[in-house]
C-alpha cells in the first residue's frame, strides 16, 4: 500500500513558478515509479510528467516545452512538480500517482492516487 499526500498548490500569477511536492509513504514506495496528472474544470484527467523509480527514466506530456520538471529524493519521501512560465490553462487539479511498473507516461496504468492540490493561474 502507498499512500500519497500533496501540497504546493495555490494562486500564482501567469509567468511565475510553483513547486509541487508529493510526499508517499508505504515501505514499498521506493520501488514506484511517480507520476503527475491534472483535471482542469471540465475536462479528463491527463497525464503531466512521471520519473522511474531510480530516476533513470523521465518523461513529460508532449505539449509541454520544458516548463516542468520531475524528480524524486527518496531520502526526503518527496517527488516534486517544478513548474516554470505558468499560464491560465494550467489551472487545475494536479494529482500525484504511483506505479508499480515505469512506463512513459505512465500509459500502462497507475495503482495509487493522491487526493490532488489546487493550482490556480491567473492572468
Amino acid at each position: 500500500q502507498v499512500q500519497l499526500v500533496e501540497s504546493g498548490g495555490g494562486l500564482v500569477q501567469a509567468g511565475g513558478s510553483l513547486r509541487l511536492s508529493c510526499a508517499p509513504s508505504g515501505r514499498t514506495y521506493r520501488s514506484y515509479a511517480m507520476g503527475w496528472f491534472r483535471q482542469a474544470p471540465g475536462k479528463e484527467r491527463e497525464f503531466v510528467a512521471a520519473v522511474s523509480w531510480n530516476s533513470g527514466r523521465t518523461s513529460y506530456a508532449e505539449s509541454e516545452t520544458g516548463r516542468f520538471t520531475i524528480s524524486r529524493e527518496d531520502a526526503k519521501n518527496t517527488v516534486t512538480l517544478q513548474i516554470n512560465s505558468l499560464k491560465p490553462e494550467d489551472t487545475a487539479v494536479y494529482y500525484c500517482a504511483a506505479a508499480r511498473d515505469y512506463s512513459d507516461y505512465l500509459i500502462r496504468g497507475v495503482d495509487y492516487w493522491g487526493q490532488g492540490t489546487q493550482v490556480t493561474v491567473s492572468s
